[in-house]
């Protein structure tokens, strides 16, 4: 009831304002105030007013808002979660099969050996490197010594 009387009150006061345009010869002018003074009476004669009031006034209303506050604020933290660890699950197992799958390659491209001779490959390999890298490195350094003077 308070709403539709200053609504009334206030497009009434509109008209008087278009009036007192118009009489001074600003035709236009004067359109333009009476147009928007006619909005708040058209939103009472509508319900707007009365919609718009139930939804201010209604404690139940706000708790609805907030409800839908908290639930954006979740759906934006879950993805700023998301994010940071690197995307969906979905993508992250995908990654970690491609991950295994690359550690798989290089054994896989190796050439098959037989049973005996595959495992005194790497045993062979392993003892001839050691012995063999100590000596350069030493070898590179007495270089350089030799060359600054040292």
């Amino acid at each position: 009831m308070l709403a539709e009387t200053i609504c009334s009150a206030v497009s009434a006061a509109g008209l008087g304002i278009a009036a007192i345009t118009a009489y001074r010869k600003r035709f236009l002018t004067a359109t333009r105030i009476a147009a928007y003074s006619l909005i708040p009476v058209g939103l009472v004669m509508t319900g707007v007013v009365d919609w718009v009031s139930d939804l201010v006034f209604k404690p139940s209303t706000w708790v609805g808002f907030g409800v839908l506050g908290l639930s954006w604020v979740l759906f934006a933290s879950s993805r700023a979660v998301e994010r940071r660890r690197g995307g969906t699950r979905k993508d992250r197992k995908a990654a970690a099969r491609a991950e295994q799958g690359a550690a798989v390659a290089p054994d896989a491209s190796a050439p098959s050996l037989g049973a005996g001779q595959q495992a005194a490959a790497p045993q062979a390999k392993a003892k001839s490197k050691p012995a063999a890298e100590p000596q350069e490195d030493f070898s590179d350094i007495e270089a350089i010594l030799k060359k600054h003077g040292i």
